[in-house]
Parts: structure tokens; sequence; C-alpha cells
């Protein structure tokens, strides 16, 4: 990694593979996974470290409930950690039925609902190119339902609820736009970006799309028209997530890794060193706010 100390840099965290990430507006910290070295973490402005999980590894996505608990993907589906009570369990670990293998990235739909991206995480530990996965909806009554599948690798996902745009990272391949529907069902996919590396993503509030590289040092910026402005440079080899936060939202937090951190896991070579960093720095656009879900928790 590159100097933790560079103008304007904060770094708040460091891990092995950092990549899961959610701003807790109301605690005002930030929650954060290693998806190498286990757990789901959160840390406040004063750097007290919370954690929750040690031993789960894999998980790809964080997000926040209504009721202040915290979801997070990974082997088995989303689990909830409640950080008040203590109390935990699963949010959704199966689908018609059947076990799910494995939740990477979140995003909530407005509504009380929620989209969530498939990971086939037994062929990533095995280093094994990964099966198709899909691209689903949890409604907050719980019905859940399949709006695309046959992906390549479903990672960073936005939805544009003004637009009524949905953008979706199929990581090693490019980033797709699709039009949203009134009940929330997909259409008009078409590519936007096409980027091998694409990973985490985010959206200000003028629309402009945020996204990361598991292999790049900036985030690249695409307005809503396809327009691609300045990039946001930053002092790390690459990076994973990106999320707004603060009382003005020009708050950004990044996960950063190593330049061939992706690779090597994609290789099946699991990273040992804690050469992985969570960053606070700011932006001078505000970053659109995510609402929480309120799903039942069980």
């Amino acid at each position: 990694m590159n100097n933790p100390a560079s103008p304007g840099f904060t770094q708040l965290a460091s891990g092995i593979y950092l990549e899961g990430l959610a701003v807790d507006y109301r605690r005002d910290m930030a929650w954060y996974s290693d998806v190498v070295g286990g757990g789901l973490h959160g840390v406040n402005r004063e750097g007290e470290v919370r954690t929750f999980n040690p031993e789960r590894m894999w998980t790809g996505g964080v997000m926040l409930h209504e009721s202040g608990a915290v979801l997070s993907s990974g082997p088995g589906g989303i689990m909830w950690n409640d950080p008040d009570s203590g109390g935990s369990g699963w949010l959704i670990n199966q689908i018609d039925g059947e076990a799910i293998i494995g939740v990477n990235e979140m995003m909530p739909d407005g509504t009380g609902g929620m989209f969530f991206g498939t990971v086939d995480i037994d062929m990533i530990v095995r280093g094994e190119t990964p099966r198709p996965t899909a691209l689903y909806h949890l409604h907050a009554d719980g019905r859940v339902r399949c709006l695309v599948d046959g992906l390549g690798f479903t990672n960073g996902i936005m939805y544009d609820a003004q637009r009524q745009r949905f953008y979706l990272n199929d990581t090693f391949t490019r980033t797709w736009v699709f039009d949203v529907n009134p009940d929330f069902s997909l259409s008009n996919q078409r590519p936007f970006l096409d980027k091998e590396d694409v990973d985490g993503m985010a959206l200000d509030v003028e629309g402009n799309v945020w996204i990361t590289g598991f292999r790049s040092g900036f985030v690249t910026r695409i307005t809503p028209d396809g327009e691609e402005l300045a990039r946001f440079d930053t002092p790390a080899e690459a990076i994973t997530q990106i999320r707004f936060g603060g009382a003005d939202m020009c708050d950004v937090y990044l996960t950063c890794v190593p330049g061939d951190g992706g690779d090597s896991l994609k290789e099946g070579e699991i990273p040992s060193e804690p050469n992985s960093i969570l960053y606070r720095t700011r932006s001078d656009i505000p970053g659109m706010p995510l609402a929480g879900v309120r799903c039942q928790l069980s």
C-alpha cells in the first residue's frame, strides 16, 4: 500500500482484505468486513473498534437495518447483528427452500426492501471459476424474486430511484445499467462501463456513479448519461468499496487493498499480511444517502 498518511486521507482501520462497507449515520461510525481475516467490524471517529462474527470469512457486503441492526452478507446468506442488544440471526438464508451458497453486495430499494446479488463462495475458495450468479429483490414483507440470472460475478450495486435506474458491477467484465419498473423488475440491460476490475459502487446527489476497481487506485466517475468525469484519485493501489457519510454527506470512506490482492484471491491464493486499509477523505459533492431496510429479522 502507499503512504497511509497521505494528505487529506485519514486511516481508520486495517486488515488483510477489507471489502464490505456501510456508514452508520445514527451512530456516526463505519462498519466494514475483512473477507480473509474474518469478522464484521465497526469503527467510530475516536478509533474505537467493535467486532461481531469474528470467524466468518467472505463477507462482501454490509448494510443497515432501520432498527439499527447491521446486515452482513457472506456464506449462507445475510446475517444481522444488533450492536445495542447483542442479538443476532439470519435475515435470509434460503430461497424457495434452497440453501443460499453466498451473498455478496446489497442495496436498499427505498421502500423497506432490498436488492442483493449471490456469489459462488465455494468455487472462490477453491480458486476455480465461479458458477453463474444472480441478482434478487427481497420485498419488505419477505417475498423474494430473481431479477437477473446468468451473471458472471455480481458485485457493487446501486439503485437511482430518481431516474429509475439500476447499476450492477459484473466483475471481470463490465458495469451494467438497467431500467427499473414500478414493481422493481429490471429491463433494458445495457453496458455502462467496460472495465475488467469493477468492484464497489456509490452514487452522489447528482446521480453520478462512482465505481471502484480491485486493480485501480482511483475511482471512476460517470454521469447518468454515460459521460466520464475526472477520476477521484487516492493513495491506494486498489479499492474494493466506497461509501459517503458525515453530517454533510461529503465524507468518503474507501476500503483499499494491495493492487494484486483481487487477482490473488481469484487464483485461490489467500493473502495473510494486514496490508488493507480503511480510509476517510472528503468530496466536493455530497453522496446519496442510503435508506435502511425493514425486512423482518429472525
